[in-house]
């Protein structure tokens, strides 16, 4: 009798100690309610995304919000204890460049993605474009017929051309690269020569920030904006009197991306929101309260938008450009001191 109490003693004590180590899986990754999010993204992109998120999931987020640059360097500090799970806006290069901090996730939903912006470095998720665009003041350009970066060499827009600086500015240092794809290649002599024309054209009118390129434009100060699709198609939105150039040479969109953190401790709740930002439904928002383009094309995009099909587009050489960023700003660099300089 005794041996039978014995062994109904271990079969109880096993029993329980499946049901304690099945609890702890399911109050591990599965069971958390939390998501500790790093992003630089506007407010508006923020809004369209974060409460959806948090009502959907029942998970509370604590949002970080900062610039790409000083995010990064956070993550770096963090890599042995993460406080971060998802990292949520940035260029695919700033992610190229510090894939060590991120694990590999690719979503189901990446099918379902224009496929030249899919996740193909198994960690990094794109979920909205931006362009190099012009951005043109109707009432200074009477008259011009400004169609591609080749007019902007007009002499009548000299010192009317805003643009940032393309060694501080990460949108000035994209349609820079933007140019030189455009204009023949990036190491191409004739795409330099037009780089030099146009930075003489602009005579030293260099911006301290993108943010004033547009709205310089916008308040009539200038004429013509090296900027990005994003805000001036808010520009648009919002009723200003300007009109958004694609360059006929051809328009680079970028992908902004998201990816879940290395060892992250929400990992489970980190893969569900990069699922949730590249769903159809969360796209369709996108495309329709913000003016962040959206990296599906089975969404309707707002009517100020112009449709990608309809746009001559050029593919960056993403492994290129990080390969020689430094000797693209050199040059360019040189440029600006020898002409700041007759």
């Amino acid at each position: 009798m005794k041996r039978y109490w014995k062994m109904f003693i271990l079969v109880v004590v096993g029993v329980l100690a499946l049901t304690a180590c099945s609890s702890e899986e399911k109050a591990g990754e599965g069971a958390s309610d939390k998501l500790v999010i790093y992003t630089p993204n506007s407010e508006g992109l923020i809004n369209a995304t974060i409460p959806a998120f948090e009502e959907k999931y029942g998970i509370k987020v604590e949002l970080i919000q900062a610039g790409t640059g000083e995010l990064f360097k956070k993550l770096e500090s963090e890599k042995d204890s993460p406080v971060a799970d998802v990292m949520f806006g940035g260029t695919y290069t700033t992610y190229a460049l510090h894939g060590e901090l991120f694990e590999e996730y690719v979503s189901a939903e990446n099918e379902n993605v224009i496929e030249e912006y899919r996740n193909t470095n198994g960690y990094s998720t794109p979920f909205t474009l931006d362009g190099s665009v012009l951005v043109v003041n109707k009432d200074l350009t009477k008259g011009m017929d400004i169609k591609g970066y080749a007019d902007l060499l007009n002499p009548e827009l000299k010192g009317k051309i805003s643009t940032a600086d393309p060694v501080n500015s990460s949108s000035a240092f994209s349609q820079l690269t933007n140019i030189l794809l455009a204009k023949g290649g990036y190491d191409s002599d004739d795409a330099w020569n037009y780089v030099e024309d146009l930075f003489t054209n602009i005579d030293g009118k260099i911006n301290s920030s993108s943010s004033n390129v547009y709205k310089t434009v916008a308040d009539g100060e200038m004429a013509v904006g090296l900027s990005y699709e994003d805000p001036t198609v808010k520009l648009l939105n919002d009723g200003a009197n300007v009109e958004i150039i694609y360059p006929e040479e051809g328009t680079v969109f970028l992908p902004a991306n998201s990816a879940v953190v290395k060892n992250a401790k929400n990992m489970d709740n980190a893969r569900k929101f990069l699922d949730f930002i590249i769903s159809k439904d969360v796209q369709e928002v996108l495309a329709k309260s913000t003016t962040n383009r959206p990296v599906r094309d089975d969404v309707e995009i707002g009517e100020n938008m112009k449709p990608l099909a309809d746009i001559k587009t050029l593919t960056e050489d993403y492994e290129y450009v990080i390969k020689h960023k430094d000797e693209i700003v050199q040059h360019y660099n040189e440029i600006f001191v020898d002409i700041q300089s007759k």
